[in-house]
């Protein structure tokens, strides 16, 4: 039988769930969906301490082709319980926490049927209680349960909600409140809006339609699970192109781009130029600076150099580098507050962006809302929304590459090379180590610039002589273990043009001492 306990995707739970992708297996279906819910009731039953006939639990989904299977082994398994099951049909992942919070529902529990940006043959859970997102030691539990819970279906009553109406209501009101000053709220705004074949086709039209913006030019507002057009994703290459392709055509003044389930988006300039990664950190940061003086930021581990100086020398703001995944920076975030740092905003630069004042939620369309007023505000002013990113600057290369590990203990081989990398730092002239630094091995380089075919940056790092007054190249670079698979990611920075080139083959000469780890080619 399989593992169920094997789904677990850190604070998310991800499958297999459609047939037709060579070497994957279904491994999420109907029953299986059944069982993990079955679980989930039972955890929550104790978590909120009440009888499961008296849970009250709404279940959403995006577009995905199998969500209406996974949503039926779903409300079978509440309805098995005794519980209340109500289906919220096509929602966002912030939609469906916001039913465990808004008064008209005041839900115990919701559920979303997700699998964000991954191919359309993948799906899963996420799960939230009115204290947020589910943490993965929960997570851990509910498949622990999962794995001895026997789904023997059965029927359930249609319940419906309409958690999504409810939503774009509250987001409309956020607008028109920060826009209350502002005549016309949004008419005389172009907004271009790129849903992805995802849930957040809705923005468009039932947010900033009413209130007058111009959505002409929005794209891929419609539903589709099979994602026709691009990945859902504002971290994809191909995707951001698209919706600042379609920015430039139409002469918008304002992009927004989300994920499948509308938990991120990013942004594009009037210019046509993405507003993603470091760039959305320094805006979601910007957007509530004048109302968190001197506030944390916490953001993940792959922040640039230049963001860092962005945040704290312009913005005064402090910025907290933890580790990489959502709810990691989020958790972080909520700790420091607790202990009197104020941390109003936990951020990644993959686009999940979670402010304190909307109960440490990573929801695209809250931070989407946010943009659209500011640049409302801008307009009225003759600026536009890159006038907040002013004094950012970009590093003049930034690249990724992941080292796969071949060696069955994979992450035993992570943590050895880890430890020898921070020894071979200290030893390697041009490397400090970044302090303080909570995931991986965060160096900072300053070496001579290489020329093509010279090897005199490495031989001057190993200590022999190099001109102290020639170029330098400046800039970073990342090791650390996936947070889920058998790699070891890279990512590194430079400050001057062939940087990169300069430091690359000293790290791959120092990786390449090493069994069970392939180097790319």
């Amino acid at each position: 039988m399989f593992d169920i306990t094997k789904l677990q995707n850190g604070s998310d739970i991800r499958g297999i769930s459609v047939e037709g992708v060579a070497g994957e297996e279904v491994n999420l279906d109907m029953v299986n969906a059944g069982r993990i819910t079955g679980a989930f009731i039972y955890w929550l039953s104790q978590k909120v301490h009440k009888n499961p006939v008296m849970l009250k639990v709404a279940i959403g989904h995006d577009s995905r082709i199998s969500a209406d299977e996974l949503t039926s082994g779903a409300l079978q398994a509440i309805s098995l319980w005794g519980a209340e099951g109500y289906d919220a049909g096509l929602a966002t992942t912030p939609a469906m926490f916001m039913a465990t919070v808004l008064p008209q529902f005041e839900f115990d529990g919701a559920i979303m049927v997700t699998a964000s940006h991954l191919p359309y043959n993948r799906n899963g859970f996420k799960f939230y209680t009115e204290e947020g997102g589910l943490d993965k030691e929960d997570i851990a539990e509910i498949l622990r349960l999962a794995a001895k819970y026997t789904f023997i279906g059965g029927v359930y009553d249609e319940n419906r909600t309409n958690v999504m109406q409810m939503y774009a209501a509250y987001l409309r009101q956020m607008i028109t409140m920060g826009l209350r000053e502002v005549p016309g709220y949004l008419k005389g705004m172009h907004i271009v809006v790129d849903a992805g074949n995802g849930a957040s086709g809705f923005f468009a039209t039932e947010v900033l339609q009413p209130l007058g913006a111009d959505i002409s030019g929005s794209q891929f507002l419609d539903p589709d699970g099979t994602f026709p057009n691009h990945q859902p994703n504002p971290e994809n290459p191909e995707a951001m192109a698209s919706v600042c392709k379609a920015v430039l055509e139409n002469k918008a003044d304002l992009g927004i781009i989300f994920d499948t389930d509308g938990d991120r988006s990013a942004a594009v300039g009037p210019d046509g130029k993405p507003i993603a990664r470091n760039e959305i950190v320094a805006l979601a940061a910007a957007l509530a600076a004048e109302d968190y003086p001197g506030g944390t930021v916490v953001t993940d581990s792959i922040t640039s150099n230049e963001l860092h100086e962005f945040l704290e020398n312009r913005l005064g703001l402090r910025q907290y580098r933890y580790k990489r995944g959502y709810r990691n920076v989020i958790k972080k975030a909520k700790e420091l507050s607790y202990n009197g740092m104020e941390a109003f905003l936990a951020i990644e630069t993959s686009g999940h962006a979670a402010y304190s004042d909307n109960y440490y939620l990573d929801d695209g369309a809250f931070l989407a809302v946010q943009i659209v007023i500011s640049a409302a505000k801008l307009k009225a002013e003759g600026k536009d929304i890159t006038a907040l990113l002013e004094g950012l600057g970009s590093p003049a290369e930034s690249r990724e590459i992941r080292f796969s590990i071949t060696a069955e203990d994979f992450g035993a081989v992570g943590e050895h090379v880890l430890a020898d990398m921070e020894n071979w730092v200290a030893e390697t002239k041009g490397f400090t180590l970044e302090t303080p630094n909570y995931e991986g091995i965060r160096v900072n380089y300053d070496l001579p610039a290489r020329a093509a075919g010279d090897d005199s940056a490495a031989a001057d790092a190993s200590g022999s002589g190099a001109d102290p007054d020639e170029h330098r190249v400046k800039g970073w670079f990342l090791l650390r273990k996936s947070l889920h698979d058998p790699v070891l990611p890279l990512n590194i920075e430079s400050q001057n043009e062939g940087g990169i080139d300069t430091v690359l083959p000293m790290i791959f000469e120092f990786i390449g001492r090493y069994d069970g780890i392939r180097l790319p080619q």
